[in-house]
């Protein structure tokens, strides 16, 4: 019989992720979703790991354990992305577990030294790293597996993202003017859909929808499998604009200065 005693594991990283994402909202939620990603995995020195990678670049993907580091704390239910009701955490690939171990499939283009070049990289950027093991098609694919409580495989059929003139021409001037590519990320998170959910900060408003991608706003409509970004605002309230002192809110003072899309009580 199972006991009240829980041994406690210790559990060292062998190195840790570089990758371009910087915070779990934009990070995509499964390889698929992060098709080229570039990014490396930096193993740590002194430890011998430079032996234990030998033999490693015959495989073209690697199964990657790591640590959901930013996490605090579990949840027994959880609101998966492509569910409408909470589900068992030990029924999904959520990072809010008992231990925040997370696993992914990502490919392996080159070995420098201690350094993994990988490819459909999904993890946030200087997420620990606790093992490495290679991906055996063979063994490690199950055609006949079933598809669980998931209606359609995850990501579900892509929708077209097209961009209105001005939508086109205020992500355009971020671009330009502060190095802001906010029009990729919007494209990786609405070709997946249009769902309103909190995992994907989409909700529903009188006349479409609104996507927020870190502090900006993203106004679109839906038609069929076609999804039209209408326009860009910023999330700070025109009080915020007025009297923070946070240099990243320039950015949004420049942007409401040439377009005039500041929207009150938007965050």
């Amino acid at each position: 019989m199972l006991t009240a005693n829980v041994v406690t594991l210790a559990l060292r990283p062998i190195g840790f992720i570089r990758s371009p994402f910087v915070d779990r909202a934009n990070t995509p939620r499964q390889p698929s979703a992060a098709r080229g990603v570039q990014g490396t995995i930096e193993l740590l020195p002194g430890q011998n790991f430079e032996h234990a990678l030998d033999d490693l670049d015959a495989w073209d993907h690697i199964w990657v354990i790591f640590w959901f580091h930013l996490n605090e704390g579990w949840r027994p239910k959880v609101l998966p992305p492509r569910s409408t009701k909470r589900r068992g955490v030990f029924a999904t690939r959520s990072p809010h577990r008992p231990n925040a171990l997370g696993l992914s499939v990502l490919a392996l283009e080159a070995v420098h030294g201690l350094t993994l070049h990988v490819r459909d990289v999904d993890i946030i950027d200087g997420t620990p790293v606790l093992d490495i093991k290679p991906y055996v098609p063979f063994t490690d694919v199950v055609p006949s597996a079933n598809t669980g409580w998931l209606e359609t495989p995850d990501p579900g059929p892509n929708f077209a993202v097209r961009w209105s003139a001005l939508a086109e021409s205020q992500a355009r001037w971020l671009e330009t003017t502060f190095s802001l590519d906010l029009a990729s990320q919007v494209d990786k998170i609405l070709t997946l859909g249009h769902e309103p959910h909190p995992y994907r900060r989409i909700r529903q408003r009188e006349h479409g929808y609104r996507l927020a991608v870190k502090d900006w706003r993203v106004d679109f409509v839906v038609e069929g499998r076609a999804i039209t970004v209408s326009s860009i605002s910023t999330g700070y309230r025109a009080s915020e604009l007025a009297s923070s002192a946070d240099p990243a809110v320039d950015v949004h003072r420049a942007f409401v200065d040439r377009f005039g899309t500041a929207v009150p009580g938007s965050r």
